[in-house]
């Protein structure tokens, strides 16, 4: 099981998130954040300090979101370790 960064990230990008994570498993996108699944420990850390609630655990991710799990998947490896430092988008 793994957890999932949707939607409501995008042009957000608030990193609460990525500093409550024990292992590294957020990845950074120009925009948003991704969590690698082969990274995720499902220990749920994240989901409370979303302010905008864009993270859920794989079996609990809405129909309109469902995408963003393979979205997740494949960005994932490809992308940087998020460090939490970025600007958070929604703050320009």
């Amino acid at each position: 099981m793994t957890h999932v960064v949707t939607e409501a990230c995008v042009m957000h990008k608030y990193q609460d998130c990525v500093a409550v994570c024990p292992v590294e498993a957020f990845r950074e996108h120009e925009n948003y954040l991704v969590i690698d699944p082969d990274e995720c420990i499902d220990c749920a850390a994240c989901i409370p300090e979303c302010p905008v609630e864009a993270i859920f655990a794989d079996t609990d991710i809405p129909d309109e979101h469902a995408h963003w799990l393979e979205k997740n998947e494949n960005e994932a490896p490809d992308l940087p370790i998020a460090e939490g430092d970025s600007p958070v988008l929604a703050d320009n």
